[in-house]
């Protein structure tokens, strides 16, 4: 089968569908005023609406692979939907959908997943009106780049099995969604923890005591008050209608049934292939970042001269930026669709095919930060007026590289791993074997 890049009449239909959403949805809720007075979780909670009709128009449900009785499909597919939602809303309701998607993941990609249906009914049962919320709550304020290093002290959310329950206890920050609207807590919290049901060994390897914990809101209801609760609802730059609170868990109970993975290190493997799959997922909202200053910058470079002879865009230096801007685009968007085909496809065996997914993370979401700066550099002062896209677009893309696994503390360092390993063959994902 020859290379083609063209897409298929279903992705071409989830391209339309995402377009419609953007269009009908996200871009008319951009023109309501706003007043940065508001704190960060009202702003959250007044995008519920647009939310609501992701969960209409059925975004929320294509969240989940087909097997498992959702509409989804290719991570291509994932890529071209987030594309169009973050070209057309940077602000932080697009991250909200993709916080549910990436906090399915796991559930999706552990062993017999078919065992945890149950746990994806308020996702695909969802209808009008609806709005269930999914957090893969994995980071902690102390950090967690470190989180698998021997003779460190690794997660400080733990999990200790008590008869036939097991006990959650610790603090978590940055997962997307987990707080909920109200405060207590998502639909479906997937909590990584580290297992001291025993005491560790000497030399013992972390990723044995590694577990993942699925929490419900029937969980947090059966327990008492103080077992779930939001410590702060952080500020951020960007993404500024997003939730990404900082929670404590405190002797939360869940059953045997809500054990996803571990301990061991097949909740290690989960994870890392979550967060796999949302790279590419992060190379799309570059993409749709790269998309929405490109398409700024060239409409005030063809209609300003800043009182010259000629448009802007007739000027070499303008042009040269915005041919930069664009090449990268379309290079970043080639990586992903090509990432996203890898990882599902092929060739090559899965650590090499891992490898264009810490790529495009990298790569694009690095190249979002210049694109923006470049295009701001087009504009000129005017960029700094807020009526224009480009602050809100800056600060959107400086969160790219540190989020979702930090491209130096994390994905950098993934990439080195793979590269040590003594059977690394560099171009296996786009040949095959060698």
């Amino acid at each position: 089968m020859p290379i083609d890049f063209h897409l298929s009449p279903t992705e071409s239909g989830v391209r339309a569908a995402a377009q419609t959403f953007a269009r009908d949805v996200l871009i008319p809720s951009r023109r309501a005023p706003s007043s940065s007075a508001v704190s960060q979780q009202d702003r959250f909670a007044g995008t519920r609406a647009l939310y609501e009709a992701a969960v209409t128009l059925g975004l929320i449900k294509a969240q989940i692979a087909a097997p498992l009785g959702g509409t989804g499909g290719s991570l291509v597919e994932a890529a071209l939907l987030v594309e169009e939602c973050y070209a057309a809303d940077p602000s932080g309701a697009s991250l909200t959908v993709f916080g549910t998607a990436l906090g399915l993941m796991p559930l999706q990609l552990a062993p017999h997943a078919e065992k945890y249906v149950g746990f994806l009914e308020p996702f695909l049962m969802a209808g009008e009106g609806d709005a269930p919320l999914a957090s893969l709550v994995f980071s902690e304020p102390g950090g967690t780049a470190n989180w698998l290093e021997k003779g460190a002290p690794g997660l400080q959310t733990t999990v200790r099995k008590e008869g036939e329950e097991w006990v959650v206890s610790g603090e978590k920050v940055w997962g997307t969604n987990c707080a909920g609207w109200d405060g207590r807590g998502a639909e479906l919290q997937v909590v990584v923890c580290r297992d001291v049901t025993t005491a560790a060994r000497e030399g013992e390897d972390p990723k044995e005591r590694i577990v993942i914990v699925l929490v419900t809101r029937a969980d947090i209801v059966r327990n008492d008050d103080a077992a779930f609760q939001v410590v702060q609802h952080l500020e951020t730059m960007g993404h500024k209608s997003y939730s990404g609170a900082h929670v404590r868990f405190t002797h939360l109970r869940v059953p045997q049934a809500n054990i996803l993975c571990g301990p061991g290190p097949q909740a290690v493997r989960t994870v890392l292939s979550s967060f796999d799959n949302t790279g590419v997922l992060v190379g799309a909202m570059a993409v749709g970042v790269m998309r929405a200053a490109f398409d700024a910058a060239l409409a005030f470079a063809k209609a300003d001269s800043r009182r010259g002879a000629t448009p802007l865009l007739e000027r070499q230096a303008v042009a040269d930026k915005l041919g930069d801007i664009k090449m990268n685009a379309e290079a970043c968007r080639a990586l992903t669709w090509k990432a996203g085909h890898a990882l599902g496809n092929g060739p090559g065996e899965y650590q090499e095919r891992r490898e264009l997914a810490l790529a495009t993370k990298v790569f694009c979401s690095e190249a979002a930060v210049k694109a923006v700066m470049d295009a701001i550099s087009v504009v000129g002062v005017t960029a700094y007026d807020t009526a224009q896209p480009f602050a809100e677009l800056l600060n959107t893309a400086i969160a790219l590289p540190i989020f979702d696994g930090g491209n130096v503390a994390m994905r950098r360092r993934h990439m080195q791993d793979i590269m040590l390993s003594p059977n690394y063959d560099p171009w296996g994902a786009t040949f095959g074997q060698s």
